[in-house]
């Protein structure tokens, strides 16, 4: 007899018979899709775990929540002007406050599936994030492709999901749930994205290409700058300084002030001129279909007048872009904070820290073997002003880095000085060392 037997919450859940008779049956859509709305989501989409859209987050999610059957993405509208004016305040206002009600949402959801017995989960819409993995993936669903998948839209050249009612005015939340629905929904047939590239012409930093392209680095450089990185950034001013006049010539008082504020509210976003540019979705076209010229003039045009401090990598895509096309607003150069703690980190974030415009003229392919900690061997090819990151040696290399892996992290990282490296046979260089200052180049830190 197991010694639970007889214990009182033990016999009377037996005694209720609920032990072998929780829920089997699949959940009724409808009814799922009318309590969402029901708590406060304006929208609502479903989708199996096995969906091939989301493969590539299957592990992720399981990680998250072992016996996940079905997701559930929901989305909850901005106040569109909130977000299109040039005034911080206002628009990071609007962004907290409804990022606080898609997660107040999600909460009653699971609180409502749990008392049904019906086991859920409901990931943070944004912050906090798992933040021991900083500078990896630090959050533990992807929301934007769930959002896909489940029809409530699809990502414009600007990374943002388009409702297509709604626009790109939305912030999303989803469920993890331990249950199957009679119904599941699919993508949208069409991309609500007009493709008018407005967000192209508002971004300050030139993150979005006329092409599509996407510069993660500009983009996460100036908006995230009192978030994570740009945070670490700061800190280490604080710790550099020998008196307070060296500090205010790193940091000026408002900067000083602005990050008060955000640990004392919330972190500030720099810019989300994207989301307020963007004229599509059905209920936000018809101002610009009426009249573009007064929408960009509207719209746009303060955006892009703004006097303001633009945080820049220097020697990045970003400072060349500020200095060309808002000669107006100031730039700052500063670092932002992101060092790879891995190989692995290292390999994943060369995509994502490309400056394409820094690598124009070179065509190289380069092998790494990486031997000690970690172990590894990588082809990058730089050409034509792409990247390619591909496992193991591939093709004929221009030149051959052979690193130790600790050692090559504290080179990035700027504690390890690559003469001595060298001198020490912790980095071997077979091939022209102009080719690696090449490859520096493409990534300005």
């Amino acid at each position: 007899m197991s010694k639970f037997d007889n214990h009182p919450t033990v016999k009377q859940l037996r005694e209720r018979d609920a032990w072998n008779n929780l829920p089997v049956s699949p959940i009724d859509a409808d009814w799922l899709r009318q309590l969402c709305l029901d708590m406060g989501a304006d929208d609502v989409g479903f989708v199996e775990i096995n969906r091939p859209e989301i493969v590539d987050q299957h592990q992720d999610i399981l990680a998250a929540f072992p016996p996940t059957k079905t997701l559930v993405s929901f989305v909850c509208r901005m106040n569109r002007e909130n977000v299109r004016s040039p005034a911080r305040s206002v628009a990071n206002v609007e962004f907290h406050t409804t990022g606080d009600e898609v997660n107040q949402i999600a909460r009653e959801i699971v609180a409502t599936l749990e008392q049904k017995g019906i086991r859920a989960l409901n990931p943070a819409m944004g912050f906090p994030m798992e933040m021991d993995r900083f500078p990896g993936k630090i959050w533990v669903v992807s929301h934007k492709p769930v959002a896909v998948a489940a029809g409530l839209g699809h990502m414009g050249i600007h990374r943002n999901v388009i409702h297509p009612k709604f626009g790109n005015f939305i912030l999303l939340g989803t469920i993890l749930i331990d249950a199957e629905v009679t119904a599941y929904n699919k993508p949208i047939d069409y991309n609500p994205c007009l493709e008018c590239k407005l967000c192209v012409v508002a971004c300050p930093v030139g993150a979005i290409g006329t092409d599509g392209h996407f510069n993660f680095s500009a983009c996460y450089t100036h908006n995230y700058r009192e978030f994570m990185g740009g945070f670490t950034d700061w800190v280490e001013n604080i710790a550099e300084s020998k008196s307070d006049r060296e500090y205010r010539q790193k940091v000026n008082d408002s900067e000083s002030a602005s990050m008060w504020q955000s640990l004392a509210f919330k972190s500030n976003y720099k810019a989300a001129y994207c989301v307020a540019a963007c004229p599509a979705g059905e209920d936000v076209i018809g101002q610009f279909l009426r009249d573009q010229k007064g929408f960009v003039q509207e719209i746009v045009k303060p955006l892009q007048d703004k006097a303001e401090t633009i945080y820049v990598v220097p020697g990045s895509d970003a400072q060349d872009h500020v200095k060309k096309r808002f000669p107006h607003k100031q730039i700052k150069q500063i670092g932002n904070g992101i060092r790879p703690s891995s190989i692995q980190g290292f390999l994943f974030g060369l995509p994502l820290l490309f400056q394409r415009d820094q690598s124009k003229g070179l065509n190289a392919t380069y092998h790494f073997t990486f031997f000690g900690a970690e172990k590894h061997q990588v082809t990058v090819i730089i050409q034509n002003k792409t990247i390619q990151v591909q496992n193991n040696h591939i093709g004929t290399a221009n030149i051959h880095i052979i690193a130790d892996s600790d050692t090559w992290l504290r080179f990035l990282a700027k504690e390890q000085n690559i003469i001595w490296a060298i001198v020490r046979r912790k980095i071997q260089i077979k091939g022209s060392l102009k080719l690696l200052q090449a490859f520096g180049k493409c990534f300005p830190s």
